[in-house]
């Protein structure tokens, strides 16, 4: 199997720990509100691996996209095209990018099953895989008992990059050595008191015109699921904002038809799920059309 480094858009490995040719998957390029932007965390890669990239595949959207358009190492979608990423790696999609020695990848269940996916040469690592991810990553549909158990392990211990290596070579394998679940689950049965905690915090939404539902986690919590309190929000309003004591993370339905790239100038991203520092907390509710007195 080839090497395996993870990373996220506001955080990526520096080229120089990579060995040989590399393919990323699934990390977007940074945008305006990631600390940095496109120019100082993306490009410093993408320019530090020069001739070593073999490929990057990604499906969030970017004005940066048109960068490369004339690059074919850059195999780059919209969320509004391809829901998740391991449905764009194909056996025809590995094979052009020939000998790759290490994968980067995101570290959630779609980045995951990507590399998985690259390391069998394009090919499911189990029947309905690429539409779980969809479903995970777009949260809409209901992933497969498999799926949920995994991404629940993610969700528990979302900063272990051992796991996520177990993660991918159960994949990659073809879920073959039972034992290997045993890490996973082990993982996953951490989520419970989050999620406990998740729905006391959900409790204290609040609700503002037009449409949005706002709960601050800075205080007052312990360790909450963020993806699970901004779907809780969502229950209550179109739009649910949680704040916690270093950024604003905004999201919606993925087919709501909002983008909140767009609507805060961030470059890129998920157009229905964004963060951006906290200090920047007035600018979005200001975008979302809440009144000042709310604000």
């Amino acid at each position: 199997m080839q090497h395996l480094a993870f990373g996220t858009p506001r955080k990526l490995p520096k080229a120089s720990s990579l060995q040989g040719r590399v393919v990323v998957l699934d990390i977007a390029f940074a945008g305006a509100g990631t600390g940095g932007g496109f120019k100082k965390i993306t490009l410093p890669l993408i320019d530090g691996l020069g001739d070593r990239l073999g490929m990057w595949v990604d499906h969030h959207d970017s004005e940066d996209h048109v960068l490369y358009k004339n690059d074919s190492r850059f195999v780059l979608a919209t969320k509004a095209e391809h829901g998740a990423c391991p449905e764009m790696i194909t056996p025809e999609l590995v094979a052009r990018a020939g000998r790759i020695d290490t994968i980067v990848c995101h570290t959630d269940f779609d980045g995951l099953a990507s590399a998985a996916k690259w390391v069998r040469s394009g090919v499911e690592p189990y029947p309905g895989c690429d539409d779980d991810a969809r479903a995970i990553d777009t949260r809409i549909g209901t992933p497969s008992p498999v799926a949920e158990r995994i991404d629940r392990a993610l969700r528990a211990r979302y900063r272990d990059q051992g796991l996520f290596g177990v993660i991918v070579r159960h994949l990659s394998t073809g879920l073959a050595d039972a034992a290997l679940w045993s890490p996973i689950d082990e993982a996953a049965a951490e989520l419970i008191p989050v999620e406990r905690e998740t729905r006391r915090a959900a409790q204290a939404y609040k609700r503002l015109e037009p449409g949005v539902a706002l709960v601050d986690v800075s205080e007052g919590y312990d360790r909450v699921d963020k993806t699970l309190l901004l779907l809780l929000g969502q229950e209550r309003e179109a739009v649910s904002v949680v704040v916690d004591k270093e950024n604003v993370s905004i999201a919606a339905r993925f087919d709501s038809g909002k983008n909140f790239v767009e609507l805060l100038g961030l470059g890129s991203g998920m157009p229905t799920r964004v963060s951006v520092p906290r200090p920047q907390l007035p600018r979005v509710l200001k975008a979302l059309g809440v009144s000042p007195g709310d604000i």
